[in-house]
C-alpha cells in the first residue's frame, strides 16, 4: 500500500488507537444486562445499539477492518481488545493480517489470572500491548500487582504499556444500560512517572494526550523520554480547560514538550458501519499543517513512531 492523501502529499497512515469490538467482546457485555437471557444476548445488544453485530470469527472481523483500512489507505492499525478476556480475538486478528494490525490486550491487575493471562498473551507473540485502566477496574498505578505485570512486560522484546489517564467515559456501557462506576482518584498521569522512570526500556503510551489531565501528562513526558501520547479521539475533555484552550494549542504544547518523534496518531475507531473515522484524521491533518509541521514530521506522527515503538528495538 502506497499510502494515503495528505497535506503533505502521498504518506503512509497507520492508526495508533483502534478498538476491536469482537463478537467475544459483545457477548461479555451482554452477559452484564439485566434481564431475561433473551436480553443479554449479542443480538439484543445490536437491536440496542443499532450497530452491525461482528462474526463470531475474528478473523472475518479483522478482514472487514482491512477492507475498511484499504478504503482509506490506512496501512497499519493498533487493535485494542477492550475487554480482559477477549486478549485472543486481537491475537487471531494480528495472526490473520501481521503486515496490517498490532496487537493491544486489556488486563486487570487485580484480576486472580491476571499474570497467566499477561504471560499468556504476550507468549504468544502476536500480543506486544498491555492496556491498563486504573480508573476503570479501581486501583493505584502504585499497587505491587501492576509491578508484576510491568515486570513480565519488561522481559518481552517489544512490549507496550498503554495507561488510560482522565476521564474515561465508555459509550457503548452507557447505551446498554450497564453501569461505569469508575474512580477518577486512580487517574492521574502523574502516577505513572515513578514507572517510567523505573522501566526506561518500556514505552507507555498515554492516550487522548491525559484526557483532561494534558499539564500533567506534559510533566510526566517531560520528564520520562519513554511516555508518548496518541492523539485519538474528538478531545471533548478540552471544554474543562480555560476557553482559549483549543486543541491546536494542545498540539503545539505537546510539539514543543514531546516533539513529533513522540506523538503517536490515533482515531479511537471502533464500530460499524461507522468504521474508521476520517474526520479525526482530517481535523488533526489541518490543525498540524496550520503549525507548519514538515512531510518528515508528518511521517513520523502519521505512522512511523506506530511501527517505531512495536519494534524489536529496545530503545525508547
Amino acid at each position: 500500500m502506497n499510502g494515503m492523501p495528505t497535506p503533505w502529499g502521498v504518506i503512509p497512515v497507520g492508526d495508533a488507537h483502534i478498538h476491536f469490538f469482537s463478537h467475544r467482546f459483545f457477548s461479555l457485555l451482554a452477559s452484564q444486562r439485566p434481564g431475561p437471557p433473551t436480553e443479554q444476548s449479542v443480538e439484543a445488544a445490536g437491536a440496542t445499539l443499532g450497530w452491525e453485530m461482528p462474526p463470531p470469527e475474528p478473523e472475518r472481523l479483522a478482514a472487514r477492518w482491512v477492507e475498511e483500512l484499504d478504503r482509506y489507505g490506512v496501512s497499519r492499525a493498533a487493535l485494542i481488545a477492550s475487554l480482559p478476556g477477549d486478549e485472543d480475538s486481537v491475537a487471531a486478528a494480528v495472526g490473520a493480517y501481521p503486515e496490517r494490525f498490532f496487537g493491544y490486550f486489556m488486563v486487570d491487575p487485580c484480576a486472580p489470572d491476571a499474570l497467566a493471562r499477561v504471560q499468556k498473551a504476550l507468549a504468544g507473540g502476536r500480543l506486544r500491548g498491555v492496556c491498563l485502566f486504573p480508573a476503570m477496574h479501581r486501583y493505584s498505578l502504585h499497587d505491587e500487582r501492576v509491578t508484576a505485570v510491568l515486570e513480565l512486560a519488561a522481559c518481552q522484546p517489544a512490549a507496550v504499556i498503554f495507561v488510560h489517564c482522565g476521564v474515561l467515559t465508555v459509550g457503548v456501557r452507557q447505551r446498554l444500560g450497564l453501569p461505569s462506576q469508575f474512580d477518577l482518584r486512580y487517574s492521574n498521569p502523574v502516577d505513572l512517572h515513578a514507572l517510567a522512570l523505573r522501566y526506561p526500556r518500556l514505552r507507555f503510551v498515554i492516550p487522548h494526550f491525559g484526557a483532561g489531565y494534558f499539564r500533567e501528562a506534559l510533566m510526566v513526558a517531560d520528564l520520562c523520554p519513554n511516555v508518548y501520547f496518541d492523539t485519538s479521539s474528538s478531545n471533548q475533555w478540552i471544554r474543562y480547560l480555560a476557553p482559549e484552550i483549543d486543541l491546536k494549542t494542545v498540539f503545539r504544547r505537546s510539539l514543543d514538550v514531546l516533539g513529533a518523534r513522540r506523538l503517536l496518531f490515533g482515531t479511537d475507531s471502533s464500530f460499524f458501519p461507522r468504521g474508521w473515522n476520517k474526520a479525526i484524521f482530517d481535523t488533526q491533518a489541518e490543525i498540524l499543517r496550520d503549525l507548519g509541521l514538515s512531510e518528515e514530521e508528518a511521517r513520523w506522527i502519521f505512522g512511523e513512531n506506530l511501527e517505531r515503538i512495536f519494534s524489536n528495538s529496545r530503545e525508547p
